[in-house]
């Protein structure tokens, strides 16, 4: 990897059991989009991150799904791939329902 970066015991056994390289994270954090949600900030390469870098003659094809999940004090948990992004929109709080006429 070009950087040092901390990785817990778990992410370690989790790369390992997913056939998942150093050089992927590494891909995650400089490439990737950084999503804030769930007490953590995901890493994240997608469809739009392999558009837009092969547009400008960087190759990421190889890395799309690629999930790196830290903690706030930079420490990577977890690292994972899949293809989806619909699980990391931020929860929505409930909403009230405004009406225009009071009910008694």
């Amino acid at each position: 990897m070009s950087r040092e970066y901390r990785i817990s015991k778990h992410a370690r056994r989790r790369m390992s059991a997913r056939r998942l390289r150093n050089q992927s994270v590494d891909a995650a954090f400089r490439f990737g989009r950084r999503i804030h949600t769930r007490k953590a900030v995901f890493y994240v390469i997608g469809r739009k991150e392999v558009e837009k870098w092969n547009f400008r003659g960087i190759d990421l094809s190889g890395f799309e799904g690629i999930h790196a999940v830290c903690s706030a004090d930079g420490r990577i948990l977890t690292v994972y791939r899949n293809r989806s992004l619909r699980g990391l929109r931020p929860h929505r709080r409930g909403r009230r329902v405004h009406y225009a006429v009071k009910f008694r």
